[in-house]
């Protein structure tokens, strides 16, 4: 098959070195600078090799600030049976973008990424597939991310979006918090250790990327969660209630089973 890949970043290149290995595999920067690193795919810098590599899949890699740009900027030099493809985590827009695109389409989540998952070994890991799919393109990443021993879901884009309000606001908002209120420890302990680790890797990502996962309109609903269990927990230390303590110490031991 032959795929084309917008995007040279780290999950534009993790698809090219994933799908070079069976298919004939482009990719494209508008960076060419980025692309320098990028082996066992054609190398593409103008619209105009878009045009001629004819692809039957485009896979849109592009920071998620201009997913919708990238495929606009894309889409006149595509053949009209092109199936076009999102990875991204942030779905706003793109079910009306889609409606109107006039190409069979097929949105996915690969719910990992680069900076805390091991792109060796994913058999922890899980993505989603849009329900609302172009059924060729779900085929096609359901058999690619079964390849790669990923636990597959199936969800609508508004179950995805409340999805994402729950697995990814809840940490990134837990893990700001803490890291707002850190200071510099000559002797910190294996859990500050390890705190930490996961704050510098979500801070290594990109800003926006940041700001529309927890834009989402769900992730308001999600905080006041958090600051009700907060408030409960100080409630329970200020008057050191122990059976109280005792008894939230279980509930959340059984919300981790």
């Amino acid at each position: 098959m032959k795929i084309l890949i917008i995007g040279a970043g780290k999950m534009g290149n993790f698809f090219c070195d994933v799908l070079s290995r069976e298919h004939e595999v482009a990719i494209y920067d508008i960076e060419a600078e980025r692309l320098r690193f990028t082996f066992n795919a054609l190398r593409f810098t103008t619209m105009d090799e878009i045009r001629e590599f004819q692809p039957e899949l485009m896979i849109n890699a592009a920071t998620v600030k201009y997913t919708v740009s990238a495929f606009n900027q894309v889409l006149p030099y595509l053949p009209d049976s092109c199936i076009i493809s999102d990875i991204a985590s942030v779905k706003s827009g793109l079910p009306e973008f889609y409606a109107t695109c006039g190409h069979p389409f097929v949105s996915t989540h690969p719910m990992f990424g680069p900076t805390f998952a091991s792109l060796n070994n994913l058999s922890n890991e899980n993505a989603i597939i849009i329900s609302e799919s172009d059924h060729l393109g779900k085929v096609f990443f359901r058999d690619l991310y079964n390849q790669l021993h990923l636990h597959v879901c199936e969800y609508t884009f508004e179950q995805h979006d409340e999805t994402i309000s729950y697995s990814l606001s809840i940490p990134f908002a837990s893990t700001l918090v803490f890291a707002s209120i850190m200071k510099h420890q000559d002797a910190p302990g294996t859990t500050f250790k390890r705190h930490m680790a996961i704050a510098r890797g979500l801070m290594s990502e990109d800003d926006y990327l940041l700001q529309e996962i927890l834009f989402n309109p769900r992730t308001s609903r999600q905080l006041d969660k958090i600051k009700s269990q907060l408030d409960r927990l100080q409630c329970i230390i200020d008057h050191k209630d122990e059976h109280a303590m005792k008894q939230y110490l279980n509930e959340v031991r059984l919300n981790l089973k």
